[in-house]
């Protein structure tokens, strides 16, 4: 499985962008793109909908492939076994239900 810097330097080669004209486009300038790309850096999560919309990608998939990875290299950066994700997915859970507001009812 490709990173995510692989993958948009995928999208950006597919695409004929040059770094140069990419790194324009989200206000990343050309050295700090290529160093996405390679893996060097991290790009900011606010960039995502304004990459979505340029390749024309669904921004819910670029998400979970951005925080993804995010999560998986804090698991592997802290030796955490893959039972942790089952862990995450009841908090998730747990926050999306205490979030949850109740209706009002008609009667």
């Amino acid at each position: 499985m490709e990173s995510f810097g692989r993958y948009i330097r995928r999208l950006r080669t597919e695409k004929g962008y040059t770094l140069t004209e990419l790194g324009a486009l989200l206000k990343i300038d050309s050295a700090g793109l290529s160093k996405i790309e390679t893996g060097h850096k991290k790009m900011k999560p606010e960039k995502l909908p304004l990459l979505a919309e340029m390749f024309e990608l669904d921004l819910a998939k670029l998400k979970e492939l951005f925080y993804g990875e995010e999560i998986a290299l804090k698991l592997y950066e802290n030796n955490c076994s893959t039972s942790t994700l089952i862990v995450a997915e009841e908090r998730v859970k747990y926050l999306k239900a205490q979030s949850i507001k109740q209706g009002i009812l008609d009667f």
